[in-house]
Parts: structure tokens; sequence; C-alpha cells
């Protein structure tokens, strides 16, 4: 049984539209669950090919996570063609920054601060957590508590889809590639793909994960068979009888509350499930 597995779930409160910038894609909606004082803290960002989406479209992620002691925060940010590369990922930053900021006052820990998105999300999610300088130029100068990517775009070159060229400024930019960021001892990871991904190749999870293990990371690599690109993020809406057929709001909850257990130095990578 997962960690996260058996908790009783909790009633959740929103509050919708908190501005950290300037212009109506720059605020976020938390989830708070209720009651709650000193939770750890999830940071969603969604996908869209870094031209759509909306956190409105997210509040099933937000609810299952706070239904879990989490709070979580579900954010919006710029997209192409407002702006390209690295334009979506300074707006993750700032996202991080006012959160660290503001989060007490909602009933979270701002010294447990967790990093996750799906797709083009996940993509903004390990940048942040990989790659120090944005959130550094951002004013926030605390550590992440981990990284949580669902079927995530890591290392795509070379980009040979028009949109995404223009989206990222060419098409063979190494340094867009959360892979190349990778510093010694990264953050805890927690990698989720499934085998059935057209969309996004799944051996992207499985490189990041190699490179994270080989900095001395601990990483846990978990890739369901015969499941698609939106499937690791849509089971976090799954009811709860349903959601052994698709544990990942298990797993989240897992790692998310492992924060407090010791690193193990062997990281686990390779996890797979049915």
């Amino acid at each position: 049984m997962l960690a996260g597995e058996g908790l009783v779930s909790r009633r959740v409160s929103v509050v919708r539209s908190i501005a950290y910038g300037d212009g109506p894609r720059r605020s976020v909606d938390v989830y708070r669950p209720e009651g709650t004082t000193d939770a750890p803290v999830v940071v969603f960002f969604y996908g869209g090919r870094w031209q759509g989406g909306s956190k409105r479209t997210y509040g099933f992620v937000g609810r299952a996570l706070a239904r879990r002691g989490i709070v979580a925060v579900v954010a919006d940010y710029r997209v192409y063609p407002e702006v390209a590369f690295p334009g979506f990922v300074e707006d993750g930053a700032a996202a991080i920054r006012w959160t660290a900021s503001s989060i007490r006052e909602l009933g979270g820990d701002p010294q447990r601060i967790f990093v996750m998105g799906h797709s083009a999300g996940a993509y903004i999610a390990a940048m942040l957590a990989l790659d120090g300088r944005w959130l550094a130029a951002a004013g926030y100068s605390g550590s992440l508590a981990g990284l949580i990517g669902l079927s995530g775009p890591y290392d795509f070159l070379p980009i040979r889809d028009p949109a995404l060229i223009h989206v990222f400024g060419g098409g063979n930019r190494p340094e867009t590639q959360p892979i190349r960021h990778v510093q010694p001892r990264p953050p805890r990871s927690l990698l989720i793909t499934g085998t059935g991904d057209r969309l996004v190749d799944p051996a992207n999870s499985r490189r990041l994960a190699a490179r994270l293990k080989e900095a001395g990371g601990s990483v846990r690599l978990v890739r369901y068979r015969h499941v698609g690109h939106a499937l690791t993020v849509v089971a976090l809406a799954l009811p709860t009888p349903l959601r052994w057929l698709l544990p990942v709001t298990d797993e989240v909850t897992a790692f998310v509350n492992a924060m407090s257990a010791p690193v193990i130095a062997d990281a686990r990578v390779g996890a797979e499930m049915a």
C-alpha cells in the first residue's frame, strides 16, 4: 500500500484568481484543506503545448490534493504568442515566489513547496526545479522540496514542429531543455508517464530519471503500461473507489508525505505499474 492510501478525505475551501503578477494570465487558484496549518504545498502547472490552457479546467487537481491534506496552488501563466521561451518559465518562477511569501496565510508551509506539472506544465516545473537561475531572478531564495512531473517533455531536441520552433526561438537550443540543467544533488523527484503516450515520448521521463540518478538525486520513475498522455493527470479526477486503477493521486501524496523521511541513497528508477 502506498503511503498516500487510506487518508481521510478533507473538506476543501478555494480562493480564486489571486494575482502574482500583472495581466489576466498571471494569477493562481488556491485549494486549501479546511482546518489545516503549515501543510505541505504543491504548485501545479497545466499543459497545453505552451500555447493554451486555463487553471479553471484543473480544479480537479487542486481538490484531489487538498483532500489529502496538501495546499494546492494551480497557476495560470502566459503562453505563445503573448510570450515565447522563457516567458512562461519566468511566470512559473513568479508564481513560486508569490507562494513562498503568501501561502502561510492560506494554511501552507513555505518551507515545503513542491513544484508539479503535466505535459508542458511538467516542463515548466522541471526547469524551475533544475535550473536555479529562474527562481533566483524572481527573488526566491529558498529550496524546493521536490519535483513532480506527469508526462513531461524534458529532452526533446531537435524540435520539428514549426509552431514549437517559434515557441522556443529555434529548433535546436540546448539551453531550453530541462535535462541539460541537472546539477549535482538535484531535488527529490517523482516522474510519472505512460508507455502508451503518443504525444510526449515516455523516454523523456526515463532519460531524465537516469540523469538525476547519475547526479546523486533521489528519483522515483513510475511507468503505467498502455496509459496515454492525458490519463496521467486525468487520473487525479478518479473517484476514490476507482483510484486503484491508476493511483497517481496516491503516488503524489506518498511522495509529498515522504518529505520528512531520510533521503534514500540508492535512487529508485524503473518502477513500472500495470
